[in-house]
């Protein structure tokens, strides 16, 4: 599988909320983080990862990935996406992502999120943050210095 089937497949995976299949795409130390909240909130391994995602994902009624350029130098891929958010309470926000991912032996090792904060807080609805202060943290690994 080449790492841009790799990475297809996992956000594939992603959209359809398949998180068994997305844990089967990373690997065992797989480190991943939305760049804007930074190195010090990251989600290191399978488990971990599915733990984080869960906490913004899972309350959407509705959650859709929208595939866009991608390039790879082998290893290393930019992912140019977007993805559309729906909450029950009828909000919406439409998110423009880069993503950046390390496959090594058709594993992602690392999965790095850019994307604009305030586009999502700005559209979704007012408890959204209670979602995370009300959550399962023990997800939360350091990883400064390691990307």
């Amino acid at each position: 599988m080449s790492v841009e089937e790799t990475v297809r497949g996992m956000w594939k995976a992603l959209s359809d909320r398949d998180w068994e299949l997305v844990k089967a795409y990373l690997s065992d130390d797989c480190i991943y983080l939305d760049m804007p909240v930074g190195p010090t909130a990251a989600a290191r391994g399978p488990d971990d990862i599915v733990k984080r995602l869960k906490i913004g994902l899972e309350p959407l009624t509705d959650y859709q990935n929208f595939p866009g350029l991608m390039l790879d130098n082998g290893i290393d891929v930019m992912y140019e996406h977007s993805e559309e958010w729906r909450w029950p309470t009828g909000e919406s926000a439409a998110l423009n992502f880069v993503s950046v991912h390390r496959v090594v032996g058709g594993k992602i090792t690392l999965w790095k999120d850019y994307w604009d904060m305030g586009a999502l807080a700005n559209h979704a609805p007012p408890n959204w943050l209670d979602d995370f202060a009300n959550a399962d943290m023990s997800w939360m690994f350091d990883a400064t210095g390691l990307v």
